[in-house]
């Protein structure tokens, strides 16, 4: 079961329909849009709702407003006809970036675009030497991902592309350093960043580029919320190390919770492991006894649940789990994940109205644009279970 996002779904109804019917030419170059109180009477939407959606057709450049007259289709798109590249060293590690990704090939904005996925890179001859990417050094994975993420930003440079939607690296102690050098490159080719999911510096930098997506801190308070609720008392937060700012943002919320639910808890130190290890989970559950976990991210959630069933722990009876991002095996995982859902579709859209924003208005303070979620509740959680069966 799931709570459904209503607000951010009435006003992407709103601006999509009505950008469908711009490209369409309902409403030519210069044309007035109906009035706000048209709007509101033809959708059945609140006038926050219309407002929204018509202050964000014209940050894309589609819509011109004027105080006391109205909006109107604008008659030039300085942004027609651009090419972003989309630097991702993830991509195909990190489940959310796929799904972004297409949400922006997906929206209506893109269809006068070109979205450049960029090449792969050649091995460095450390990592060529390995026999399999399993048993490849922790060096050498330092070395792959950060010469991998260099080379998208020299191609998108040698290339003069109109903007970069820029995914920082992540789980490289390297990954900081990386990460600036990459958007210093940028910044001096005059090309514009969006970022997607995560910040480039750790909190509380907050960094001079255009950010989109959710607010992790909340994920993670609400998640531990539910198993505090469920009746755990022994919640643990597991990560793995060099994970992204917005992990350390998401076990923020995790103590919040903890905190606001008991403010004499003693709180259990976060786990930072490899889930796929049955060693490092052993030791785990030997020292610190966890009724509930909150993971990071489903990716974890998936691995660590798969080895807790080889070392015959019980999900849900021995230890609630639950994770956060929704990705499209959650559901298929060997007991159905209960997770916070990630608006990806709508974030790859979003991002795209940033960018052109940005485009249009290069002088516009940077500004950070974190879309509403939804927990979504399936069999990890324990839900359905008494509490006393639960603990076992």
């Amino acid at each position: 079961m799931s709570r459904t996002n209503t607000n951010a779904s009435k006003h992407h109804e709103v601006y999509a329909t009505l950008l469908q019917e711009i490209q369409d030419g309902r409403w030519r170059a210069g044309e007035r849009l109906p009035s706000e109180a048209q709007l509101v009477q033809r959708f059945g939407h609140s006038r926050i709702t219309v407002g929204r959606a018509l202050r964000d057709l014209q940050s894309a450049g589609v819509i011109t407003r004027r105080a006391g007259s109205g909006s109107f289709v604008s008659r030039a798109r300085d942004t027609a006809g651009l090419s972003f590249g989309l630097l991702i060293a993830d991509l195909g590690e990190t489940d959310i970036f796929e799904a972004i990704c297409r949400g922006m090939m997906a929206s209506l904005l893109a269809r006068e675009h070109a979205l450049l996925w960029g090449s792969a890179v050649a091995e460095s001859p450390a990592a060529s030497r390995s026999a399999s990417p399993r048993i490849r050094s922790a060096a050498d994975e330092v070395e792959r991902r950060s010469a991998h993420a260099w080379h998208l930003c020299r191609q998108y440079i040698d290339r003069r592309v109109d903007g970069v939607f820029f995914a920082p690296v992540e789980l490289t102690p390297a990954a900081d350093d990386i990460n600036v050098r990459i958007v210093q490159a940028l910044d001096a080719a005059g090309i514009p960043v969006v970022l997607l999911d995560r910040p480039v510096t750790p909190y509380p930098d907050p960094g001079y580029h255009d950010r989109v997506g959710i607010d992790n801190r909340r994920a993670g308070y609400v998640m531990t919320e539910h198993l505090l609720r469920l009746g755990a008392r022994r919640v643990l937060f597991v990560r793995q190390p060099n994970s992204a700012p917005t992990v350390d943002a998401r076990e923020a919320g995790y103590r919040e919770a903890m905190y606001a639910h008991d403010p004499s808890i003693d709180l259990l130190p976060s786990a930072r492991l490899d889930p796929a290890s049955e060693t490092a989970v052993r030791a785990l559950l030997r020292g610190r006894t966890p009724d509930a976990i909150v993971c990071a991210n489903d990716r974890t959630a998936g691995r660590l649940m798969h080895t807790l069933l080889k070392l015959g722990v019980r999900v849900p009876h021995d230890v609630r789990l639950v994770g956060i991002d929704d990705v499209e095996y959650a559901p298929l995982l060997p007991v159905p994940l209960t997770t916070f859902r990630q608006p990806t579709l709508q974030l790859g859209e979003v991002a795209l109205s940033v960018m052109l924003a940005r485009i249009a208005q290069p002088e516009m303070p940077a500004r950070e644009t974190r879309l509403r979620c939804e927990m979504v509740v399936r069999d990890s959680c324990g839900s359905s279970l008494p509490a006393a069966q639960a603990r076992g």
